[in-house]
C-alpha cells in the first residue's frame, strides 16, 4: 500500500491550508500540506521532508487525525497533526499557489479538493481541540 501524508498544521487555533497551482483539473483547490511516503522514510520522515519543500519550514509532527482516506486502489491519503518546529517561522508557499490559515469556522468556504474535504470533520475537532491522541 502506498501512502501520501498530509500535515495538519496548526497555529494560535488557525489550521495551515495550500492551494494548487497544478494539474489544470485541481488547480485553484486546497489541500493539506504533504506529499508521498518514499521508500525508507517513515511517514513523519516523509511529512517533515515534504514540509521542508513545499513550504520551506520545519514541523513536529504529532497524533494521526482522522481515518486513512482510500484515493484509489493500493493508496491512501493519512493526516497528522503538526506544529511548526519554529512558531516564528513563516510558512512560504514554494509549490503551491498560496497559503492560508483557516480558523474552524471558514474550513467549510474553501473549494478543498475531496480526499481533504473527508477529513474536515477530524480537521474541526483538532482545531476546537476535541481530538484524543491514538
Amino acid at each position: 500500500m502506498r501512502v501520501i501524508v498530509g500535515a495538519a498544521i496548526v497555529r494560535g487555533g488557525a489550521l495551515l491550508a495550500q492551494q494548487r497551482a497544478y494539474p489544470a483539473e485541481v488547480a485553484g483547490r486546497w489541500e493539506l500540506p504533504g506529499g508521498r511516503v518514499e521508500a525508507g522514510e517513515s511517514e513523519p520522515e516523509a511529512l517533515r521532508r515534504e514540509c521542508v519543500e513545499e513550504l520551506g519550514v520545519e514541523v513536529h509532527v504529532g497524533a494521526r487525525v482522522g481515518a486513512d482516506v482510500q484515493l484509489r486502489p493500493g493508496l491512501v491519503l493519512r493526516a497528522y497533526a503538526a506544529t511548526l518546529a519554529d512558531l516564528a517561522a513563516e510558512p512560504k508557499a514554494l509549490e503551491h499557489k498560496g497559503l492560508r490559515w483557516i480558523d474552524p469556522s471558514t474550513l467549510d468556504d474553501l473549494p478543498w479538493l475531496p480526499a481533504d474535504l473527508e477529513l474536515l470533520p477530524a480537521l474541526r475537532e483538532l482545531l476546537e481541540g476535541v481530538t484524543k491522541p491514538r
